[in-house]
């Protein structure tokens, strides 16, 4: 499943929020060094309660808007 997400770094809290075209997402982690998307990561991985190897970023690596996959 590939899901259309928009992130914002350095927010006060780690937030979802669903959107028409996908997921807004605010995460507390800097857009540093990968921090940032290896937080998102983990909080998509919380959210649908997966293992964290069955979620990649396909697109976006350095853009705030992303496409990942989820297997």
């Amino acid at each position: 499943m590939k899901i259309d997400i928009r992130i914002i770094p350095n927010a006060g809290k780690n937030k979802i929020l669903k959107q028409d075209n996908g997921l807004k997402i605010y995460i507390n982690a800097p857009a540093v060094e990968g921090k940032a998307n290896k937080a998102l990561i983990n909080i998509l991985a919380d959210y649908f309660d997966l293992p964290k190897s069955r979620i990649s970023i396909i697109k976006g690596e350095k853009s705030r808007n992303k496409v990942v996959d989820i297997t």
